[in-house]
């Protein structure tokens, strides 16, 4: 039986354009070089993904590698490597297979990028992922348990470590091909497809642990912070035309409100349709002479419709000068406090049909004594659910909730059952809430518990906010649109 040195070739020479069977003996060679010589085996293994872990064991075996998880990922992203093609192939395939179609391109890229274990499918396939009836629609709710936990000992390590600062940041296009380390992600397989955006070279790839289906991302070639201007929505409005299959959007600019990576000018898309594209809308107006109406949304969203886009970057570019400097105090908005600007808008752009749809979120990032963390950020009696930043993706109805969450729930729920069990403190209020309203049982006690999470998640996005779904809140939605079409 061929040792998994050979398996793993024969593999390569199958899925690699760049390598042909003249190559077999120097690939082999070089799987040894990694992983040492002692790889026999009695089977065949036919997965690729196997494959690897097995030469990794092989390797630690073989004291080639260290038994961590930095030394492992970096080696599987190395054998990963053999697999994909280079860059300037990954290209040139992508964009031959764009003139056939752009869903042929990305199907392909997406594929690869799976394949070789760049986007890690089977630690994604462990989120917890559900959706709940609210009253703005089914909202889609995702506990998230596919980032692996980080090793104390390679924390503490990557500490002691000079830093490089190199990659600049995790988003960097020299992330193509960049080894990792300690406390950084191994990059060997990573491939980016390069593209013009806005006079300037951009680049599309997909994220390893992706929140939802085909999860791009498209980033600046330059590291230069985030920034949401006249730019930024021609910019949406032409990846959308690229991709017409995909929605794009932007993160808001500023910290409170703005994703987890400021540091990055960059977009995320992909082929998903969230809970926020299928709400209705009313009151419908016009900016710009774009029509536009007030999504039925917890945050404050006004939709753009328009067959063309120049058209709608006029219309938003007013939505976003007008909100930079709207105060009304009765409703606790404010454009600036001590010459500090505080609004921005987080913007998501898509196709229907024909027509372009640019769905424009305000967002106001202003804090204050009674809530420090943000006055339209999730408030302290939710934060036992989810505390972090509502970004791009749960503004537009998607929880990306903490992965401690899996382990507490179960206890949440055997207590709800009668156990003796210690519930975490910030769990108490919301569990005694919950007794009183619900009689459980064994049998209902999780469907319960999931609902009531998803209901806990629309109050967050309501905290997030800035005209509330009352008649106050909506009055004042009112008022700014006056201001915004006078």
């Amino acid at each position: 039986m061929d040792d998994l040195a050979t398996q793993f070739v024969s593999q390569i020479l199958k899925l690699n354009p760049d390598f042909a069977p003249l190559d077999r003996i120097y690939l082999i060679n070089r799987v040894y070089a990694l992983v040492g010589q002692q790889v026999s085996t009695k089977k065949k293994v036919s997965n690729l993904l196997d494959l690897v872990t097995l030469l990794v064991d092989a390797a630690v075996e073989n004291q080639k590698i260290k038994d961590n998880i930095t030394e492992r990922e970096i080696l599987e992203a190395a054998l990963m490597d053999l697999v994909t093609p280079r860059p300037a192939t990954v290209n040139r395939l992508f964009w031959n297979q764009y003139q056939i179609s752009p869903q042929t391109a990305t199907d392909a890229f997406y594929q690869l990028s799976c394949q070789n274990d760049y986007i890690k499918t089977r630690a994604i396939a462990k989120n917890s992922v559900f959706s709940v009836a609210t009253d703005y629609g089914d909202l889609e709710i995702t506990i998230n348990l596919s980032k692996p936990e980080k090793d104390p000992k390679a924390i503490a390590a990557a500490g002691k470590q000079k830093q490089v600062g190199y990659p600049q940041c995790q988003l960097c296009m020299e992330n193509e091909g960049y080894l990792g380390r300690l406390g950084y992600p191994a990059r060997s397989n990573h491939r980016i497809i390069r593209f013009m955006l806005g006079g300037e070279t951009w680049g599309f790839q997909y994220s390893p642990y992706a929140y939802f289906k085909e999860h791009a991302i498209f980033l600046a070639q330059q590291h230069r912070p985030m920034m949401i201007n006249q730019h930024t929505f021609s910019n949406l409005l032409a990846i959308v035309r690229m991709f017409p299959h995909y929605f794009v959007g932007s993160n808001a600019d500023l910290p409170i409100v703005g994703g987890s990576m400021l540091a990055h000018d960059h977009y995320q898309g992909g082929r998903h349709v969230f809970p926020m594209m299928k709400a209705p809308v009313g009151h419908h107006f016009k900016v710009a002479g774009v029509s536009a109406g007030i999504v039925k949304w917890p945050l404050a969203t006004i939709r753009l419709i328009s067959t063309s886009p120049a058209k709608l970057v006029n219309a938003a570019t007013k939505i976003l000068q007008v909100w930079q400097h709207y105060s009304d105090e009765a409703v606790d908005i404010r454009a600036y406090t001590n010459q500090i600007r505080h609004h921005t808008v987080t913007p998501i752009a898509y196709r229907q049909g024909d027509q372009y749809v640019l769905d424009v979120v305000l967002r106001d990032n202003q804090t204050s004594a009674k809530y420090p963390d943000g006055i339209f950020h999730p408030h302290p009696d939710v934060q036992h659910i989810k505390k972090e930043n509502i970004g791009l993706i749960e503004v537009m109805g998607r929880a990306i909730l903490p992965a401690r969450l899996k382990a507490e729930m179960q206890v949440v729920a055997d207590c709800l059952l009668g156990k003796k069990v210690q519930v975490a403190p910030y769990h108490k209020k919301w569990v005694a809430e919950l007794q009183r309203q619900h009689q459980f049982t064994a049998s209902n006690v999780h469907q319960i518990l999931d609902r009531e999470i998803g209901l806990v998640f629309a109050r967050v996005l309501e905290d997030a906010g800035v005209f509330k779904q009352t008649a106050q809140g909506q009055a004042a939605f009112k008022r700014f649109i006056q201001q915004l079409t006078n």
